[in-house]
């Protein structure tokens, strides 16, 4: 325990997160069992570790484990927790969870420990109430998303701009945008996101599309296969879909010849599309009304970094611009198919057309045009980048 208990007091004294998340304020920390969800890169171990500093410190009623360690192959979570609540512990923080293969045991320590809270990391492709029923109703799950423009535009430029909500921006953009303008300009820093601002990595030192390749793959050959329990001669199939999706860009999927490409049943390509999205490696836009597993009306990479990443020479700028929508609006609304001459409908029928510079149309009252390289809007025209500012 002396062991696990040093590793908690370097992590916590070394941890210097460049950005405090939002979700530190929206989790209810009361709580005794929390998940945190998300993506691999997004800094979900960064955060439980902001966490303990922020509340605990390196007072030792907090503890901060990873599944990694050799020690759980020997050792239950439920001995673990009753040696560290015996010492005085409150607060268990287990970061990576989905490598501990007893999930009964989270429940068991949740009913045999009443003074312990346990939060805990896991991937995005986990369905823990789905796959999990003895953790439904007592689980409170939360998911931990890369950084916003809003929150990238802050850390780079050293302000500290607050997150609006749609209503708000559709409501009073030429407000907000002027507000914001008067002490940056967005632009600047526009590109820069959307080629590598989504993923807190970039901070560090190494070459950032390498860096989000290689964990691009561990999404797949971990998080997928892993999780889903896919055998290993699977993995290239798996990365071969991911790779012909990416290239052939934001549209309907053609599930037969996907299928004959990578050898498999169509049945099996719309599985593995499904793990995908899980992922976060890809996002699935339908029609209102429709859901999975029909066929998607059009399949886009999730983010606008991975589309630099995966095939670089083969950006198209509408289509970066579309997924940039997209990904910043995937969190708190609906995303569906527009209809002719629009781009989205947003959650029960907010029509959106997302419009590269010089890009021609008739303006419709109905429907709101997010312009890239617009600074400052009016009316149903707004500035694209400010979208980035949901969260």
């Amino acid at each position: 325990m002396e062991t696990f208990y040093r590793t908690h007091s370097y992590l916590v004294e070394h941890t210097n997160a460049p950005v405090r998340r939002d979700l530190m304020d929206e989790i209810d920390w009361n709580d005794r069992l929390i998940g945190i969800k998300g993506t691999r890169g997004v800094g979900k171990t960064t955060f439980l570790l902001q966490y303990a500093k922020e509340k605990f410190g390196t007072d030792h009623s907090c503890l901060f484990i990873n599944m990694n360690n050799f020690y759980f192959s020997k050792y239950t979570l439920v001995e673990f927790a009753a040696e560290f609540v015996k010492r005085g512990g409150k607060v268990l923080l287990i970061d990576q969870v989905f490598k501990y293969p007893e999930w009964s045991h989270l429940r068991a320590c949740y009913e045999m420990f009443p003074t312990l809270k346990i939060i805990f990391t896991g991937s995005s492709v986990m369905r823990l109430k789905e796959e999990n029923p003895e953790l439904s109703g007592i689980v409170k799950v939360y998911y931990l998303r890369g950084f916003s423009f809003r929150e990238y535009l802050n850390l780079q430029s050293g302000n500290c701009f607050r997150a609006y909500t749609l209503q708000e921006i559709l409501e009073n953009h030429e407000q907000i945008a002027k507000t914001i303008l008067r002490n940056v300009k967005p632009l600047d820093y526009f590109q820069d996101y959307l080629h590598h601002g989504f993923y807190p990595f970039f901070l560090e030192k190494r070459n950032f599309s390498e860096n989000l390749l290689k964990t691009m793959n561990m999404m797949i050959e971990v998080d997928i296969l892993l999780i889903k329990q896919i055998e290993l001669k699977y993995l290239s199939k798996i990365k071969k879909l991911l790779y012909l999706l990416a290239v052939d860009g934001p549209v309907a999927p053609n599930v037969s010849q996907l299928a004959t490409e990578i050898q498999t049943s169509r049945a099996t390509v719309m599985n593995y599309i499904k793990y995908l999205a899980d992922a976060r490696l890809i996002n699935m836009v339908y029609p209102k009304g429709e859901e999975f597993p029909k066929k998607p009306s059009k399949l886009m990479m999730h983010n606008t970094n991975l589309m630099y990443s995966i095939y670089p020479v083969k950006v198209e700028e509408q289509d970066v611009l579309d997924t940039f929508f997209m990904n910043t609006l995937y969190k708190d609304h609906k995303l569906y198919k527009g209809d002719k001459g629009t781009s989205f409908m947003v959650d029960n029928g907010l029509h959106f057309r997302i419009c590269a510079e010089g890009c021609k149309f008739k303006n419709n009252p109905n429907v709101y045009y997010a312009l890239h390289k617009l600074e400052l809007g009016h009316g149903n025209m707004i500035p694209l980048w400010l979208f980035g500012f949901l969260y």
